[in-house]
């Protein structure tokens, strides 16, 4: 047998995707992803053999040179489901937190949270960044606070006292600047490696907090709530992640947008479509609020008829 040959994995149990509908959501002939971009990005190639956790096996192909295999015909169904679901999130008025500490993983995870307009962690994961949500934001008022002061008073202070705010305002802004703005809990967490940001994955949990990550041959599943197979190291494979759920973030908004507006004129209509009724009578003036929809008026003498008084 060759070295190069793919060896499946014995006793491999794969659960059946279901295959949902490529396309997107409002342009349904663009496909959310293809399996030549996951190829090209390398997402099918895993961690070596020797360093996985078994309860990846049912989303492994095989091994090849000491190195597994990631079965991207469940990988691909897996990432539509996982795009749509941030789409839902976004057009519900929720937002993603896009979460990635590590090295190769930072600037790509930032400059993607950021053209989508969504939130990012990039440099550390503060213990209690959602659990104690309510410090965090203390903190981030304080370095709002401080930018205020710098901006307005900046000239009225003495040096010293001007670079000690720099360097808090740095030190705040390094892992609190792309949550300064964030209005809430986030409604989806998209991470790189589950494994990485395990403390990170386990506050989501700890609040219902859905977890979309891409997730390697090393990495639990049981954790993540929508798995997506794949290579969480290789930068291109990171970037097409990251800018496939962007993507979708951007889908979300102009779907809520959208909707926003089909309530809006569906409110207006119900309104229009109601009209006021006095009636007199022998008790008295009768007030009935009647819709418009398919009814008929009754004739005018009919409503206004005062009773028989003999």
């Amino acid at each position: 047998m060759s070295e190069n040959q793919v060896v499946p994995t014995e006793g491999r149990v794969a659960p059946a995707p279901v295959m949902p509908p490529v396309g997107d959501p409002l342009d349904p002939e663009r496909p959310v992803v293809t399996m030549r971009e996951l190829l090209g990005a390398g997402v099918h190639f895993g961690h070596q053999t020797k360093r996985w956790n078994p309860k990846m096996r049912p989303y492994i192909y095989g091994a090849r040179n000491g190195i597994h295999i990631v079965d991207l015909q469940q990988t691909l169904p897996l990432f539509i489901v996982a795009y749509r679901k941030v789409v839902e999130t976004v057009a519900n008025g929720g937002v993603a937190l896009f979460v990635g500490t590590k090295k190769q993983a930072q600037d790509v995870i930032r400059e993607e949270a950021e053209r989508c307009g969504m939130f990012h962690v990039t440099n550390r994961w503060l213990g209690g960044t959602l659990t104690n949500f309510r410090t965090v934001r203390a903190s981030i008022e304080k370095l709002k606070s401080i930018e205020s002061t710098l901006q307005n008073e900046g000239e009225k202070l003495i040096k010293k006292e001007r670079l000690r705010l720099e360097r808090q305002a740095q030190k705040l802004t390094r892992n609190l600047g792309g949550i300064k703005d964030m209005p809430g809990l986030p409604g989806v967490l998209v991470t790189v490696d589950p494994r990485k940001e395990r403390i990170a994955v386990a506050e989501a949990n700890k609040l219902g907090i859905k977890v979309i990550a891409i997730t390697d041959t090393n990495c639990d599943p049981d954790v993540v709530d929508y798995v997506v197979p794949g290579n969480d190291d290789a930068i291109r494979a990171i970037r097409l992640f990251a800018a496939r759920l962007a993507d979708a973030c951007v889908v979300g908004k102009k779907l809520g947008r959208e909707r926003a507006i089909v309530a809006k004129e569906r409110e207006s209509r119900d309104d229009s479509s109601t009209e006021i009724r006095v009636a007199s009578g022998g008790d008295g003036p009768k007030v009935e609020v009647v819709s418009r929809r398919g009814a008929t008026r009754p004739e005018p003498e009919a409503v206004a008829a005062p009773e028989d008084k003999s």
